[in-house]
């Protein structure tokens, strides 16, 4: 029994030894990489504060033309910072952004468009389609070629002197899909009701686009989006709309700085992109 409980003794004493070098390790591990983090942040600050001063000569002239559209998605507890919101809008206004989508999942954003509006000199509404053209446009549109829908919005943008705000949520984009799967629907029931012969129907990310085209949901794609919050995603942002888009995560709205904003759209500038047909 003595040998017994010696054994049993050692190793309780192995168990605590090893456990404690484990805890040790785990948070030396976690300290060091808080350290780290605490580093880039602080270095990340630094460098705002540079850029906002001038004192960073390459970010001085930034060619605002090659951003032709801009979306900031929001997440909605921040959208609530209403006067971040419109701080934010003021410093791209004075870097030149002319064309922006305002984007939160809730809609925050979108009910205060008006008090937002307000704030800024020369902003007005954009809006993707009028409200006649959302109700006509799926009973019309389905007897007609979903090519006549294809003109540039980006392009039709660029004239526009003032800066030009797309107010967004997840709502518009469940709405969309609803209008465009409709007027799919309609389009090939009457193509089965008419007796034509058809093949079987595979519907194809081009089709969509077409259709929500046709409904006045296509709206511009963003060449930049910039993410304020915790998570890393566009949050439901439309995704028909940001195939080819820069993704950048910016962190919490409250934490905002103008030379980490300037810096974003600086790099995103300077990048050559190539898009394949």
């Amino acid at each position: 029994m003595d040998l017994k409980d010696e054994v049993q003794r050692v190793r309780f004493w192995i168990n605590q030894i090893g456990n404690f070098w484990l805890r040790l390790v785990w948070h030396s591990v976690h300290l060091l990489v808080r350290f780290w983090y605490l580093g880039v942040g602080v270095a990340n600050v630094i460098e705002s504060y540079l850029i906002s001063s001038g004192l960073l000569k390459r970010y001085r002239s930034i060619d605002v033309g090659k951003l032709r559209y801009l979306a900031i998605v929001i997440e909605s507890d921040d959208a609530c910072r209403i006067s971040k919101v419109i701080q934010l809008l003021q410093w791209l206004q004075a870097i030149g952004v002319k064309h922006l989508c305002l984007y939160d999942t809730e809609g925050v954003l979108k009910k205060s468009k008006e008090s937002i509006l307000a704030k800024l000199k020369n902003a007005t509404l954009f809006e993707v389609a009028s409200s006649i053209c959302r109700v006509m446009v799926p009973l019309f549109f389905t007897l007609l070629p979903f090519r006549l829908q294809e003109a540039d919005e980006r392009d039709s943008l660029l004239d526009q002197k003032h800066m030009t705000l797309e107010f967004a949520s997840i709502s518009d984009g469940k709405e969309a899909v609803a209008k465009g799967g409709n007027v799919l629907f309609m389009k090939y029931s009457k193509l089965a009701n008419s007796g034509a012969e058809q093949k079987e129907q595979i519907f194809t990310e081009a089709n969509m686009t077409e259709a929500l085209r046709a409904v006045g949901c296509g709206g511009p794609e963003p060449d930049l989006l910039l993410v304020y919050g915790p998570a890393r995603c566009h949050l439901g942002f439309p995704a028909w709309r940001i195939r080819y888009t820069e993704i950048v995560h910016m962190g919490p709205l409250k934490s905002v700085r103008y030379g980490s904003l300037v810096k974003a759209i600086y790099k995103f500038t300077i990048v050559r992109q190539n898009y394949g047909t």
